[in-house]
Order: structure tokens, then C-alpha cells, then sequence
């Protein structure tokens, strides 16, 4: 237990098996030809992205919190000795699953859509397509909310901490100054994808509960 509880890597390995086991339970409970129609039905799929959806939401929104109400208002207060600790070696990695699950958040958001029935009507905020209607109003601007959000970090948030960090030494001529610049665009847009983040996903539960 010690060794899957002291490394991250056998954690997630272990948390998906622990999910394979509720799922063979499920199975085993079920044990009717209902169980058999839903996982080999399209509603499995359904459920397999959602849940993919929802987990890569959490992690990509989390770091997002993290981001907003940890790391920007304590690094002034940082001994400037300490900030590479964190500018270093705690940004660039959080960084790094911060953009790649915002991709896999709205990778996954728009193959369930497509699933589910909705996405003409969702990228249409309810107007058209077979599924129009409150539903489709509300999870079509949570999808907007959330496109905005995933832009911002790939082409503002991310080259800007590329500067700002110079992550991989890839910008090292850069002046303090063109750094300070880059760090507080960077900044301003992970506050502003942090205030869409309420409603957005304000539309996306209550699309399941309003709609």
C-alpha cells in the first residue's frame, strides 16, 4: 500500500483499477439482459466520455483554483532566494497538465456532444438542430465558456508563462521588463478563464438539472 500511496503514477493506476472493480460489480449485480443492452449500447460510450470529461475537468479546473488562489497571491510574499523553487520546477510541471488536460477537457466535451445528440444545437446556444431547446441554451454556453477558456490557455496563458518562466530556456534574451510584461498578460487571462469558470460551469450542471 505504501509504494502504490508514495508515487502518482501507481495512485492513477490504482484508482482506475479500483474503478474496473465497481464496474465488474456493477456487472455482477445487474446480471440481466438491461446491463447487457447498456455496454453494448451507445450510452456506454456516453457514460466512458463523461466520465473521461468530468475527470479531466477536474484536473484541468483544479490547477486553474490552484493557480488563482495559491500560487499568483503568495509569490510576492516569496523570498525572492526561494521563487526559482516554484518559477522553476512547480510551475512549468503544473503548467504542463494544466494545458494538456484543458485539451482533453474540450476534446472529450465535444465527442460526448456529438454522442449525445446535441452539438449542432449546443454550438448554436439552443437554435438549431434536433435537440434544440433550454438544454442546448445552457450546455451550449457552458461549451462556449469553456472554448474561450481552453484559447486562452494555448495561445495566451501558456506562451506567455513561456516567456515569463523561460520554460526550456527557450527565451533567454528576454529582459526583465519584457518578462514582467509577459507574466501579468499570462496573469490577467488565468484570472479571467478563473471568473468564466463559475458560469460556465453554472451552465454545464444546469443544463442536467434547468434544461
Amino acid at each position: 500500500m505504501v509504494t502504490i500511496l508514495t508515487n502518482v503514477r501507481n495512485a492513477v493506476i490504482a484508482g482506475f483499477v479500483l474503478a474496473l472493480l465497481v464496474f465488474v460489480i456493477f456487472v455482477a449485480v445487474g446480471g440481466s439482459s438491461d446491463v447487457t443492452a447498456t455496454l453494448t449500447g451507445p450510452v456506454f460510450w456516453q457514460f466512458v466520455f463523461r466520465w473521461f470529461h468530468v475527470l479531466l475537468g477536474i484536473l484541468w479546473i483544479g490547477l486553474l483554483y490552484y493557480f488563482n488562489f495559491v500560487q499568483i497571491p503568495m509569490m510576492p510574499k516569496i523570498p525572492d532566494e526561494q521563487k526559482p523553487a516554484v518559477s522553476k520546477f512547480i510551475a512549468p510541471e503544473a503548467l504542463w497538465y494544466f494545458r494538456w488536460a484543458a485539451m482533453g477537457t474540450i476534446a472529450t466535451g465535444l465527442v460526448l456532444a456529438y454522442l449525445n445528440g446535441y452539438f449542432l444545437s449546443a454550438l448554436t446556444i439552443g437554435l438549431a438542430g434536433d435537440a434544440a431547446g433550454p438544454y442546448s441554451t445552457l450546455i451550449g454556453i457552458g461549451m462556449w465558456l469553456g472554448s474561450i477558456m481552453w484559447f486562452n490557455v494555448w495561445f495566451v496563458i501558456w506562451p506567455n508563462q513561456q516567456k515569463a518562466l523561460n520554460i526550456d530556456n527557450k527565451f533567454p534574451d528576454l529582459t526583465k521588463e519584457q518578462k514582467a510584461a509577459a507574466g501579468r498578460t499570462a496573469m490577467l487571462f488565468s484570472r479571467t478563464n478563473f471568473m468564466l469558470s463559475i458560469p460556465m460551469l453554472f451552465a454545464m450542471v444546469g443544463a442536467q438539472h434547468l434544461g
